[in-house]
């Protein structure tokens, strides 16, 4: 068993109902995406603010801090904390953070929604990064991935306003995260992945956002050798791709796809898609 941390389970509302008033001049109660404030504390010591849906606070933490190798096992992790009438979670570690300041100096604003922050040098890391070669993806598991997450319920289609996030083996989805930006759906599928000690190497991660550098650095650094988005991607998410050995899809929308790198794990199995 993974070592797990002592948790809380605050989970905010997804949703909340208003009221607005439609073509038609009537009033028509509406579902909204929550959005909280969230400042992270690691041993008393802040780190960011980050805004979120509230759905995973937990996982998001423990994610950012994974990703931003701040942490580097959940081993390190003795208790992560949410208390919502400050907006603040706590987490305490066995031995505090090595050279905190150092590592929290150099800040990038990514083009995360809600405004997403690298800190440190992440992109000195990609060398030491190696997915599994071995790893395949087949066309049909793809497309019937993509039908599964067309199907799973979702805030989206109840309230928009959020971005959504899956980790899946083949079709079959594990867990399914949606968030005001899609970094922090990202964190909370690693912190999760952390907790349930759960391996990237054979998974698949599917984002409804775009494909930017700091998704796939994400996604490379939790192990995921396929990164699928039905949304597109830019030049640096594609170059870093490139440099990692990523598979990375994208515009992947029904029977439609477009495989941008690492088309050697990428098995044509299927019936192609027409029209």
């Amino acid at each position: 068993m993974a070592h797990r941390p002592l948790l809380t389970q605050a989970a905010r509302p997804a949703t909340y109902t208003v009221d607005a008033m439609d073509e038609k001049g009537e009033t028509v109660p509406t579902p909204i995406a929550g959005e909280h404030p969230l400042t992270l504390y690691v041993d008393k010591r802040e780190v960011l603010t980050m805004m979120t849906l509230g759905a995973a606070p937990e996982a998001l933490a423990l994610g950012f801090l994974r990703n931003q190798r701040l942490v580097s096992s959940i081993e390190d992790i003795v208790s992560v904390q949410v208390d919502w009438e400050v907006n603040a979670v706590a987490v305490t570690t066995r031995s505090g953070l090595a050279d905190l300041e150092a590592k929290t100096a150099r800040r990038t604003a990514t083009t995360g929604c809600g405004q997403g922050t690298v800190f440190g040098d992440l992109m000195e890391d990609l060398e030491s990064i190696r997915l599994p070669d071995e790893a395949r993806l087949a066309e049909s598991t793809l497309l019937a991935l993509l039908n599964n997450v067309r199907l799973h319920e979702s805030i989206y289609k109840q309230a928009g306003a959020v971005h959504g996030c899956a980790l899946a083996r083949g079709p079959e989805i594990l867990t399914f995260v949606e968030d005001v930006g899609r970094h922090n759906a990202v964190d909370a599928i690693a912190g999760w992945m952390w907790l349930e000690g759960v391996d990237g190497g054979d998974k698949i991660f599917y984002t409804t956002g775009r494909l930017t550098s700091e998704m796939v650095i994400k996604a490379a650094q939790m192990g995921i050798p396929f990164l699928v988005s039905r949304s597109g991607l830019t030049q640096m998410g594609y170059e870093i791709a490139r440099q990692v050995g990523i598979t990375l899809i994208g515009r992947a929308v029904n029977r439609h796809y477009l495989v941008f790198t690492g088309a050697g794990r990428f098995v044509r199995d299927g019936t192609p898609a027409r029209g």
